[in-house]
């Protein structure tokens, strides 16, 4: 006992640094989880949390029997699978080129390019996406000048995966090799030297050099990302998809199919199980993904 004062008195500071994050998390994060048992429960605004009747799991069997459970999960899925391995491609890939390019003002207005697309809303984005992809869009109208037949992307469930992905990707990458960027700036110039003079190529320095000092922060920054798989971005589907019926087929997920369900029918009991479903799927994942990393290398595991 006496050592573990020891030990608080002599890092005080750290621990007074860490205590805003501390009480940030535990308000914010744990002491909201005790809503979970909404999920099992016939919720009625009058008798309260505790004072509603327990329902077991009537809440889960709704979503099952509905037969939207699996396309649902599976729609949320995919969609990360391919935000996660592509955005990474893209964002290291960038950071790459980045740190390669000499002329610092060209460097400058092509960072800012980059990083802009971050701080515009979805809401402005779907806007842009509306009046040039819309029926009377911009590029309906420049095809009916041209006496072509019109195209309207919100009639194809088909293609609309890929409009969803390459939005995701513009917007999001440039704020995204922010951090491989500064992991590659923290490499020391004294093995880019030594390799020049070796006799290293610019590919053969990238390969040999600065990926393998990003195998860390890359192997960190999944695993963060992986926690959130069966999260999707909801700001970007809701406003971009929107209730199109017909773009839902292949273009909703868990997120914006419970905002739709509380909407509608006010069940906070089905729309509470469905977001423990999705923390659920979440929590193994991301344990069966760490588990497998710390037995390939525990130095890269989290915990």
């Amino acid at each position: 006992m006496n050592s573990f004062v020891k030990k608080i008195k002599k890092n005080r500071s750290l621990l007074i640094m860490l205590l805003p994050a501390v009480l940030y998390v535990t308000i914010f994060s744990y002491i909201p989880m005790t809503g979970i048992i909404i999920a099992f429960k016939k919720y009625n605004y009058q008798a309260g949390i505790l004072g509603s009747k327990w329902a077991g799991f009537d809440n889960f069997r709704y979503m099952i029997l509905s037969n939207k459970l699996w396309p649902l999960t599976r729609n949320t899925l995919l969609y990360n699978i391919v935000f996660i391995s592509l955005g990474l491609v893209c964002e290291v890939g960038f950071a790459i080129i980045l740190n390669e390019i000499t002329r610092k003002k060209f460097k400058k207005i092509s960072q800012t390019m980059m990083f802009l697309p971050h701080f515009i809303s979805w809401v402005v984005v779907a806007t842009i996406v509306l009046n040039i992809f819309g029926d009377h869009g911009v590029l309906n109208n420049l095809l009916g000048s041209m006496g072509m037949d019109s195209f309207n992307i919100y009639s194809k469930a088909k293609e609309w995966p890929i409009v969803m992905v390459l939005m995701r990707l513009w917007k999001n990458t440039g704020y995204g090799c922010v951090v491989y960027l500064a992991a590659i700036v923290g490499i020391s110039p004294e093995i880019y030297e030594a390799a020049k003079i070796d006799g290293a190529n610019i590919w053969q320095r990238i390969w040999n050099i600065t990926l393998p000092c990003l195998k860390p922060t890359i192997i960190t920054m999944v695993l963060l990302a992986i926690g959130g798989i069966f999260r999707g971005d909801f700001g970007m589907f809701y406003q971009l998809v929107g209730n199109n019926q017909i773009l839902l087929e292949t273009s909703d997920i868990l997120d914006t199919f419970i905002y739709r369900s509380m909407m509608s029918t006010s069940n906070l009991g089905m729309t509470a199980a469905a977001g423990l479903y999705q923390s659920v799927l979440c929590f193994i994942t991301i344990n069966l993904v760490n588990y497998t990393i710390k037995k390939i290398d525990p130095d890269y595991a989290l915990y």
